[in-house]
């Protein structure tokens, strides 16, 4: 089990957008399913739902955006919240 952490409120805010560019990559067809999907960022399901659950648990990695950006969500919106959520 990972333990909590404290994370800034940037980290938050990427987290955040992270979760709404997954929701919409599933609803577009361009994410199958989340175990495909958590093997592609090398998760355990389980730790990727609570982490979906509740911010603070601790298994959040920044690596987990590359997926995201490979299938054409902005780099730039995932970081800063500015431009498109999509470029492709």
């Amino acid at each position: 089990m990972s333990r909590q952490r404290v994370y800034s409120v940037d980290t938050l805010a990427i987290m955040e957008r992270f979760f709404v560019a997954y929701e919409m990559c599933r609803e577009l067809g361009l994410i199958e399913n989340v175990g495909d999907f958590c093997r592609s960022i090398n998760a355990n399901p389980p730790h990727f739902y609570a982490q979906r659950k509740r911010r603070e648990r601790g298994y959040f990695e920044v690596g987990w955006l590359a997926p995201l950006v490979r299938l054409g969500v902005s780099a730039e919106w995932l970081l800063t919240g500015q431009g498109k959520i999509l470029v492709k």
